[in-house]
C-alpha cells in the first residue's frame, strides 16, 4: 500500500502501475470536503516520491465517481473575505496541478457520476475513460457560481471554447456519448473493463504510441486562437448566454469573462484568473440563495426518506377522475413504473385522460427521450374504467374529480367502499379543508390531501396534507409514492388553502388592490416579471384560470376573513362574470391567440380596460419599488403565518414550497429568506408603511419581536 487514508487509497496493481481509489469512509457518495482534498494531497505527494512508478489509474469504489465538493462546507466558505476565498480556491488547485505535473502518464476510469470537482478531478489526468452509463459535467452555475477547481481552465483547453461554454453555462449533465463526440473523454466501453482501458492507453503511453505530454501541454498552455477568433468566440457567446441565463444569474456570463482573461495565458496564471472570478459569485446574494436552496433541497430529501421507512408499498394505484389533471397523474405514475387505474363515471372523461397520456407520451418519443415500444408499455400500465371492478388490489387512490366539497364527499364515501381497509385514501384538492372531506368517512386515519400541480408532469412539487386524524402510515405511504413518480413532496398540515395557495392568494389580493389603485394591470405584469417571476399576477390568473381564481379566492375568503376577505367588486370578479376564463377560452386579462407553432401568444386586449373601468377608482402611476413592495409583502407574511401556525415544519419547506408550487425566483432563495436579506427590522418597517391598506400588511408580534432581537429564518 502507497498510501491509505479515510477517502483515498493508493496501491501498485501491476507492472509498476499505480491505482488511486476515492472511497469516502461514512458515506455513500465521493465528494470533495477538506478531509479528501487533504488526502489527495498526501497521496500525490506519496505518488511523486515512490519510486518505478510508471503510471496511475484514478478510480472510484462508489456506485459515482465523484459527485462534486461538499456543498455542506460552501456556507462558512462563503461568509469569509473574498481574499480568503481566492487562496483556498488556489491551495486546492496546487493538488489537482501536483497530479497534472506526475512524472509519468495518468488515466481517470469514470462510473456513475462525475459532476463539479469530480469531473475537475478527471480534466487534471491525461487521460479519461467512461463507462457507457456514466455521465459528466460541471453544474455549478446551478448554485450561483462557476468551476473553481480549474474547470474552465482545462475544459477550455482541451474541447474548445465553443463546448467548453455549452458545458459550463449551461450547467449540463452529459451522456458519454456526448462526452466522447466533443474530446471531453478518450474512451467508452462497459464499466467492468475501464481499468484494463486506462492501464493499456498507460502502456501505449510507456511504448511511445501516444504522446502524454503532448497532451499535458496542450491543456497547460494557451488557447489556440489567435486574437480575433478569441474575440469572436467569446463576444458572441457572452451575448448569447446573457439572453439566455438574463440578469439575474451572473454566473454563466462571468465564467465565459474569466476563459476569456485567462485564453492567453498559461496554466498557472490562468487558475489564478480563475479562483478571483470563483470569489467573486461565491460572495454574491444570488450564490447564497441558490446554495441555500441546494442545501434546503437536500434537508426535504432527508425528511421523504425518513418516511418512507414507515411507508406501505404502492404496487397500484388509482385515480378518479381522467380529463386533464387525472390523465396527467396516471401519465407521471406509470411513466415512473407504478401501474394506475384510471377511472371517470363517463367515457368522454377516459377518452379525455387518455388523450393526454398519449400526447405526453409522444412528445417523449418525438424528443428520442423513449422508444414506441416503451409508449406502449406505459400506456398499457394505465388501466381505464368506469367501475369499481379492480379496486380491491389497490394500495393507494388519487381522488382528482372537481373541486366541490359535495361532490368529493360523495365520491370519496363510494370509494371507500370499494378499497381494502389498509388502502389509502387522498384528495387532489387544492383548497377544500382535508378535515372536511374526512368528516364522512369510516377511516380517516386512512385519509389525506394529495395536492398536484397542474401541469402535473412539469411541476415538481406535491403537498402532503395532514389531517387531523391522518396516521403517519397514510402520510408516509403518499410521500413515498409522490416519491415514486418523480416528485419533491412537502408535508403540511391542513389549512384552508394549505401552505401554497394560501400564500398565493394575498399576493393575487396585492395585485386586485393595485388595479383598484389606478396601476396599470400590464405595467405590474412586467415589474413582477423583472423581480424574477416566470410570470405577471395577471397573465398568472389567466393560466390557472379565472373560474379557478374565483373560487379558491372564496375559499380562502372564508378561513381568513380578517385579511382575505375584499369588499365590493374585484379585477377577478369582472373577469370571471364576463366570461373570461384565461386561457381555458382564450380570454381573460389578455386574449391569446395560436402562434406559427400552435402555442397559446398573450396579446394586449383593449377590451379588459374597459370593462375594468367600474372598479378602478382613478389612475396612478406607482413607482415599481412600491408595486413590488404592495405585491411581496402580503406573500412574505402570509408565509411567516404558515410558519407560526405550524402548518409547515419548518423555514426551508415553506421556502421549498413556494419555489416548486408557484415558481418564486430561486436566485432570491424564497419568501423568509428574502425576509432574511432584506432584514427582519427593515422589512418590518417596510410592512409599517402600508399599513393602512389593512391587515394583509400588518407584521405578526413574533415578527416584530424578531426584528427587535435581530433573529433571522435561517441562521
Amino acid at each position: 500500500m502507497i498510501y491509505e487514508g479515510k477517502a483515498i487509497t493508493v496501491k501498485e496493481i501491476e507492472g509498476g502501475i499505480a491505482q488511486l481509489n476515492f472511497d469516502l469512509q461514512g458515506e455513500s457518495v465521493n465528494k470533495f470536503n477538506r478531509l479528501t482534498i487533504e488526502e489527495l494531497r498526501a497521496a500525490t505527494d506519496k505518488l511523486e516520491a515512490q519510486k518505478g512508478l510508471k503510471g496511475l489509474v484514478v478510480t472510484s469504489s462508489k456506485d459515482s465517481f465523484i459527485v462534486g465538493a461538499d456543498i455542506t462546507e460552501f456556507t462558512d466558505l462563503f461568509a469569509g473575505p473574498e481574499e480568503d476565498l481566492v487562496a483556498n480556491n488556489l491551495k486546492a488547485n496546487e493538488v489537482f496541478s501536483a497530479i497534472e505535473d506526475l512524472p509519468f502518464p495518468t488515466v481517470t476510469a469514470i462510473n456513475g457520476m462525475a459532476l463539479g470537482g469530480g469531473f475537475e478531478m478527471c480534466l487534471a489526468t491525461d487521460y479519461r475513460v467512461m463507462d457507457k452509463k456514466a455521465k459528466v459535467g460541471l453544474p455549478e452555475v446551478k448554485l450561483g457560481i462557476f468551476p473553481g477547481f480549474g474547470g474552465t481552465v482545462r475544459l477550455s483547453r482541451l474541447v474548445g471554447v465553443d463546448y467548453a461554454v455549452e458545458w459550463i453555462c449551461g450547467g449540463t449533465e452529459n451522456r458519454a456519448d456526448k462526452a466522447l463526440k466533443v474530446g471531453a473523454v478518450d474512451a467508452v466501453l462497459e464499466g467492468e473493463k475501464l481499468v484494463e482501458a486506462a492501464i493499456s492507453i498507460i502502456n501505449q503511453c510507456n511504448d511511445g504510441k501516444l504522446d502524454y505530454q503532448a497532451r499535458r501541454d496542450e491543456k497547460k498552455g494557451k488557447i489556440k486562437l489567435n486574437a480575433m477568433e478569441s474575440m469572436m468566440a467569446f463576444e458572441i457567446s457572452k451575448a448569447f448566454v446573457a439572453g439566455q441565463a438574463g440578469k439575474n444569474y451572473p454566473a454563466p456570463v462571468e465564467a465565459i469573462k474569466v476563459m476569456q482573461k485567462h485564453a492567453g495565458l498559461t496554466r498557472d496564471k490562468a487558475i489564478e484568473v480563475e479562483a478571483k472570478g470563483f470569489a467573486k459569485m461565491a460572495k454574491t446574494n444570488v450564490a447564497a440563495c441558490l446554495v441555500g436552496l441546494f442545501l434546503n433541497d437536500q434537508e426535504l430529501k432527508k425528511k421523504a426518506k425518513a418516511w418512507e421507512k414507515e411507508a406501505n408499498d404502492v404496487k397500484l394505484a388509482a385515480v378518479l377522475g381522467a380529463g386533464i389533471m387525472g390523465g396527467g397523474v396516471a401519465y407521471q405514475s406509470a411513466l415512473k413504473g407504478t401501474p394506475i387505474i384510471m377511472k371517470d363515471i363517463a367515457q368522454e372523461g377516459i377518452a379525455l385522460g387518455l388523450k393526454e397520456a398519449k400526447k405526453l407520451l409522444s412528445k417523449r418519443v418525438d424528443k428520442g427521450k423513449m422508444d414506441a415500444s416503451k409508449m406502449a408499455d406505459v400506456l398499457n400500465s394505465i388501466t381505464p374504467t368506469l367501475n369499481y371492478g379492480d379496486f380491491k388490489n389497490v394500495d393507494l387512490v388519487v381522488e382528482a374529480v372537481v373541486e366541490n366539497p359535495k361532490v368529493k364527499d360523495a365520491v370519496l364515501r363510494e370509494t371507500e367502499d370499494h378499497i381494502r381497509e389498509d388502502a389509502i385514501l387522498t384528495s387532489n384538492t387544492s383548497t377544500i379543508s382535508i378535515d372536511l372531506l374526512a368528516k364522512n368517512l369510516k377511516r380517516p386515519e386512512n385519509f389525506c390531501g394529495m395536492h398536484f400541480f397542474n401541469p402535473v408532469h412539469m411541476m415538481p412539487l406535491v403537498e402532503v396534507i395532514r389531517g387531523a386524524k391522518t396516521s403517519d402510515r397514510a402520510i408516509a405511504t403518499t410521500v413515498a409514492y409522490a416519491k415514486a413518480m418523480g416528485k419533491t413532496p412537502i408535508v403540511v398540515k391542513d389549512c384552508p388553502g394549505f401552505l401554497v395557495n394560501r400564500v398565493l392568494f394575498p399576493y393575487f389580493g396585492g395585485f386586485v388592490n393595485l388595479v383598484r389603485d389606478g396601476a396599470d394591470f400590464q405595467h405590474v405584469d412586467k415589474v413582477m416579471e423583472k423581480f424574477g417571476w416566470p410570470m405577471g399576477p395577471a397573465y398568472l390568473l389567466d393560466v390557472v384560470g379565472m373560474d379557478t381564481g374565483k373560487h379558491a379566492g372564496e375559499v380562502m375568503a372564508d378561513g381568513f376573513p380578517d385579511r382575505m376577505k375584499h369588499e365590493g367588486t374585484t379585477a377577478i370578479d369582472v373577469m370571471f362574470d364576463n366570461n373570461r376564463y384565461g386561457q381555458k377560452n382564450d380570454k381573460g386579462f389578455y386574449k391569446y391567440e395560436l402562434d406559427r407553432k400552435g402555442k397559446q401568444k398573450k396579446v394586449v386586449d383593449e377590451e379588459t380596460y374597459k370593462l375594468l373601468e367600474p372598479v378602478v377608482q382613478g389612475k396612478n402611476d406607482f413607482s415599481d419599488e412600491d408595486i413590488i413592495a404592495r405585491m411581496m409583502l402580503p406573500l412574505c407574511l402570509e408565509t411567516v403565518r404558515c410558519l407560526e401556525d405550524g402548518i409547515v415544519e419548518d423555514p426551508a419547506d415553506a421556502d421549498m414550497g413556494l419555489i416548486f408550487g408557484i415558481g418564486f425566483p430561486p436566485f432570491r432563495g424564497g419568501a423568509l429568506r428574502y425576509i432574511d436579506d432584506m432584514g427582519v427590522d427593515k422589512f418590518v418597517e417596510l410592512a409599517d408603511k402600508f399599513a393602512d391598506l389593512g391587515p394583509l400588511y400588518h407584521p405578526t408580534e413574533k415578527l416584530r419581536e424578531m426584528a427587535k432581537t435581530g433573529e433571522k429564518f435561517f441562521g
